[in-house]
């Protein structure tokens, strides 16, 4: 009978705690996403709280301080440059109604593109291209105006989480490794790991690469690009990808400058490139030397899945899921990582 009694108290207690993750869940769903975007930033600006934390006593007054730096990246970049954006979108759509894809194709493309009907059958299909993808970015930059109130509730979640997040760091990691099923040395691989592979994918792949944008932009805006605020939106987003990078972007912009006789502006695009395209080779090994490195197809795969299911966000958070798992799975096999596709990025440089 005092079994019966343990074992119905066991039964009620896995279907009340269930129940309420369920709850849970579904109660924090709307804004799961910005809860993780604040950890996420938490972790990316952990080394600037670190560095404040040095003149102050108070652990209270650093996060403060980077809090506030936080709310002068995001917000005014956002108030200032939206109306910008969805002006431009505009302006780029209305000129796409009237481009001649045939013309360049047949100039750049001779052979390729004699038969005329095959030319104007491929220059509709771009402009059907051309023409929903900018719609889409009109639809996209116009909803950040017309759900204003939304997102900045949605930013205030952001904005508490990363402060919290900041501020009891130890305290949450000690909660989380509480809950974690396995062994303390494994606890320890497996914090130490997914710690490098998120340090490699948020400073190695989304750092350097809004850094590649930032220069390309620069140099958009200095040479009196047409359209600089989106072509350095659409390069911030273009830099984080491996492999693809910023590239994707100013090299048809350079090409078009050059077609249009501006020359000047186009060597200077190029220059500007150059750089974008270089630093990566020097700012990433300066940044994840001798940490995980995990695999360029990995993260590509990661980044197309995530956009997917996320959004926007899920640029960043594929390929950490991946990782992570890959993570656990080599730790299930009791396999010494580096793998395959997670590595040491000084033993790759070996």
């Amino acid at each position: 009978m005092m079994g019966d009694e343990i074992y119905f108290q066991k039964v009620m207690s896995i279907i009340i705690l269930v129940a309420l993750v369920v709850l849970s869940f579904f109660l924090l769903r709307p804004i799961l996403l910005s809860i993780v975007l604040g950890f996420l930033l938490a972790f990316i600006f952990s080394p600037i709280n670190n560095f404040f934390g040095r003149f102050f006593k108070l652990k209270d007054i650093p996060v403060i301080l980077v809090c506030l730096l936080l709310v002068i990246l995001i917000i005014l970049p956002i108030w200032f440059l939206t109306p910008i954006a969805v002006e431009e979108s505009f302006k780029i759509y209305l000129s796409s109604q009237n481009i001649d894809f045939v013309t360049p194709l047949k100039t750049l493309f001779p052979s390729i593109f004699a038969s005329d009907q095959f030319s104007q059958e491929v220059g509709n299909m771009l402009s059907s291209f051309v023409s929903r993808s900018i719609n889409s970015l009109i639809n996209y930059f116009s909803n950040i105006i017309l759900n204003f109130p939304s997102l900045m509730l949605q930013f205030l979640v952001v904005l508490f989480t990363f402060y919290f997040a900041l501020r009891d760091k130890d305290k949450i990691i000690d909660y989380i490794r509480s809950l974690l099923p396995f062994h303390k040395s494994v606890q320890d691989k497996l914090f130490d790991y997914s710690k490098g592979i998120t340090f490699s994918v948020l400073y190695g792949q989304v750092v350097v690469g809004i850094i590649q944008g930032l220069i390309i932009g620069a140099g958009f805006f200095i040479f009196g690009v047409p359209n600089a605020v989106i072509l350095t939106a659409l390069s911030l987003l273009a830099g984080i990808f491996p492999i693809i990078g910023t590239a994707i972007v100013w090299i048809p912009v350079m090409i078009y400058l050059l077609l249009a006789n501006n020359t000047v502006a186009g060597l200077g695009i190029l220059l500007f490139g150059i750089v974008s395209s270089s630093i990566d080779n020097l700012l990433r090994p300066l940044i994840v030397a001798k940490r995980t490195h995990l695999s360029s197809s990995i993260v590509i795969i990661g980044m197309v899945g995530g956009f997917f299911l996320f959004g926007i966000l899920g640029f960043i958070l594929g390929p950490l899921i991946l990782a992570y798992l890959l993570v656990i799975l080599e730790l299930y096999r009791n396999q010494k990582i580096p793998g395959l596709l997670i590595q040491e990025e000084n033993n790759k440089n070996q």
